[in-house]
Protein backbone atom coordinates (compact mmCIF):
# COMPACT_ATOMS: atom_id res chain seq x y z
CA UNK A 1 0.00 0.00 0.00
CA UNK A 2 2.95 2.27 -0.92
CA UNK A 3 0.34 4.90 -2.84
CA UNK A 4 -0.28 5.92 1.09
CA UNK A 5 2.93 6.99 1.82
CA UNK A 6 3.85 10.58 2.33
CA UNK A 7 5.90 12.21 -1.01
CA UNK A 8 8.78 14.59 -0.07
CA UNK A 9 8.99 16.83 -2.54
CA UNK A 10 12.31 16.27 -4.09
CA UNK A 11 13.97 19.54 -4.68
CA UNK A 12 14.51 21.19 -7.53
CA UNK A 13 18.24 21.40 -9.42
CA UNK A 14 19.82 24.21 -9.22
CA UNK A 15 19.13 24.97 -13.30
CA UNK A 16 15.82 24.60 -12.11
CA UNK A 17 15.57 26.75 -9.61
CA UNK A 18 17.08 29.53 -11.36
CA UNK A 19 14.59 29.71 -13.82
CA UNK A 20 11.79 29.70 -11.25
CA UNK A 21 13.58 32.70 -9.42
CA UNK A 22 13.78 34.88 -13.21
CA UNK A 23 10.08 34.10 -13.18
CA UNK A 24 9.56 35.46 -9.84
CA UNK A 25 11.87 37.99 -10.29
CA UNK A 26 9.75 38.98 -13.81
CA UNK A 27 6.45 39.23 -12.47
CA UNK A 28 7.00 41.84 -9.88
CA UNK A 29 10.34 43.60 -8.25
CA UNK A 30 11.89 41.40 -5.71
CA UNK A 31 14.25 42.04 -2.80
CA UNK A 32 17.35 39.90 -2.46
CA UNK A 33 15.92 38.75 0.46
CA UNK A 34 12.73 37.19 -1.00
CA UNK A 35 14.50 35.71 -3.65
CA UNK A 36 16.38 33.60 -1.38
CA UNK A 37 13.87 32.92 0.65
CA UNK A 38 11.75 31.26 -2.02
CA UNK A 39 14.89 29.57 -3.06
CA UNK A 40 15.71 28.03 -0.07
CA UNK A 41 12.16 27.29 0.08
CA UNK A 42 12.67 25.17 -3.06
CA UNK A 43 14.94 23.03 -1.33
CA UNK A 44 18.17 24.40 -2.56
CA UNK A 45 21.26 24.90 -0.22
CA UNK A 46 23.49 28.55 0.46
CA UNK A 47 26.22 27.70 -1.98
CA UNK A 48 23.47 26.90 -4.80
CA UNK A 49 21.16 30.07 -3.56
CA UNK A 50 24.12 32.56 -3.41
CA UNK A 51 25.13 31.55 -7.11
CA UNK A 52 21.88 31.86 -8.08
CA UNK A 53 21.05 35.53 -6.87
CA UNK A 54 24.78 36.06 -8.26
CA UNK A 55 23.67 35.29 -11.42
CA UNK A 56 20.31 37.34 -11.57
CA UNK A 57 21.99 40.11 -10.30
CA UNK A 58 24.20 40.12 -12.90
CA UNK A 59 22.09 39.54 -15.39
CA UNK A 60 19.32 42.40 -13.79
CA UNK A 61 16.63 40.16 -13.04
CA UNK A 62 17.44 41.31 -9.22
CA UNK A 63 18.49 44.80 -8.59
CA UNK A 64 18.09 46.01 -4.85
CA UNK A 65 18.11 49.64 -5.78
CA UNK A 66 14.71 49.40 -8.54
CA UNK A 67 13.26 47.15 -5.69
CA UNK A 68 13.09 49.33 -3.30
CA UNK A 69 11.99 52.73 -5.26
CA UNK A 70 9.51 50.39 -7.00
CA UNK A 71 8.66 49.24 -2.96
CA UNK A 72 8.59 52.99 -1.99
CA UNK A 73 6.57 54.23 -5.07
CA UNK A 74 3.67 51.49 -4.82
CA UNK A 75 3.54 51.64 -0.94
CA UNK A 76 3.00 55.92 -1.31
CA UNK A 77 0.86 56.14 -3.75
CA UNK A 78 -1.25 52.63 -3.66
CA UNK A 79 -1.29 52.43 0.16
CA UNK A 80 -0.82 55.97 1.23
CA UNK A 81 2.01 54.89 3.67
CA UNK A 82 4.38 57.35 5.04
CA UNK A 83 7.66 57.22 5.24
CA UNK A 84 8.59 55.24 8.42
CA UNK A 85 5.90 52.80 7.64
CA UNK A 86 8.01 52.69 4.07
CA UNK A 87 10.95 52.63 6.06
CA UNK A 88 10.33 49.62 8.03
CA UNK A 89 8.71 47.78 5.15
CA UNK A 90 11.89 48.11 3.24
CA UNK A 91 13.92 46.85 6.44
CA UNK A 92 11.99 43.72 7.14
CA UNK A 93 12.98 42.94 3.72
CA UNK A 94 16.46 43.49 4.75
CA UNK A 95 16.86 46.40 2.30
CA UNK A 96 20.57 48.21 3.32
CA UNK A 97 20.45 51.81 5.29
CA UNK A 98 21.85 53.65 1.86
CA UNK A 99 19.15 52.45 -0.90
CA UNK A 100 16.40 52.58 1.83
CA UNK A 101 17.72 56.55 2.39
CA UNK A 102 17.91 56.56 -1.62
CA UNK A 103 14.34 55.24 -2.04
CA UNK A 104 12.52 57.66 0.93
CA UNK A 105 14.51 61.10 -1.07
CA UNK A 106 13.06 60.04 -4.14
CA UNK A 107 9.24 60.87 -3.04
CA UNK A 108 8.32 63.93 -4.40
CA UNK A 109 7.58 66.23 -1.12
CA UNK A 110 4.91 68.33 -2.58
CA UNK A 111 3.25 65.20 -3.52
CA UNK A 112 4.09 63.64 -0.27
CA UNK A 113 2.20 66.66 1.31
CA UNK A 114 -0.65 66.61 -1.04
CA UNK A 115 -1.50 63.12 0.15
CA UNK A 116 -0.99 63.31 3.30
CA UNK A 117 -3.47 66.27 3.28
CA UNK A 118 -6.19 64.05 1.42
CA UNK A 119 -5.70 61.75 3.55
CA UNK A 120 -6.24 63.87 6.58
CA UNK A 121 -9.28 65.48 5.14
CA UNK A 122 -10.66 62.36 4.26
CA UNK A 123 -10.71 61.05 8.06
CA UNK A 124 -11.79 64.42 9.65
CA UNK A 125 -15.27 64.47 7.15
CA UNK A 126 -15.85 60.60 8.79
CA UNK A 127 -14.58 61.58 11.96
CA UNK A 128 -17.29 62.04 14.36
CA UNK A 129 -15.38 63.34 17.76
CA UNK A 130 -16.77 66.97 18.28
CA UNK A 131 -14.38 68.05 21.05
CA UNK A 132 -11.75 70.03 18.66
CA UNK A 133 -8.61 68.51 21.06
CA UNK A 134 -9.72 64.70 21.11
CA UNK A 135 -10.43 65.45 17.07
CA UNK A 136 -6.95 66.58 16.52
CA UNK A 137 -5.39 63.88 18.39
CA UNK A 138 -7.48 61.38 16.66
CA UNK A 139 -6.16 62.37 13.00
CA UNK A 140 -2.86 62.52 14.27
CA UNK A 141 -2.84 59.21 15.69
CA UNK A 142 -4.39 57.96 12.61
CA UNK A 143 -1.62 59.53 10.35
CA UNK A 144 1.04 58.60 12.79
CA UNK A 145 -0.33 54.72 11.99
CA UNK A 146 0.10 55.19 8.24
CA UNK A 147 3.91 56.00 8.71
CA UNK A 148 3.92 59.89 8.39
CA UNK A 149 6.19 62.45 10.72
CA UNK A 150 4.45 64.00 13.46
CA UNK A 151 5.69 67.24 12.48
CA UNK A 152 4.37 67.11 9.16
CA UNK A 153 0.82 65.97 10.55
CA UNK A 154 0.50 68.86 13.22
CA UNK A 155 1.49 71.30 10.13
CA UNK A 156 -1.17 70.30 8.00
CA UNK A 157 -3.65 70.00 11.17
CA UNK A 158 -2.92 72.92 12.04
CA UNK A 159 -2.90 75.36 8.40
CA UNK A 160 -6.27 73.71 7.38
CA UNK A 161 -8.20 73.78 10.68
CA UNK A 162 -8.97 69.70 10.60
Amino acid sequence: MDHFREHKPRAMTPQQAKSKAEAYCAYQERSQQEVRDKLYSLGLHKTDVEAIIADLIAEDFLNEERFALAYTSGKFRMKGWGRHKIKQGLQQKSVSPPLIRIALASLDEREYRAKLHDLLQTKARGERENHPYKRKHKLMQYALGRGFESEIIMEILNDNDL
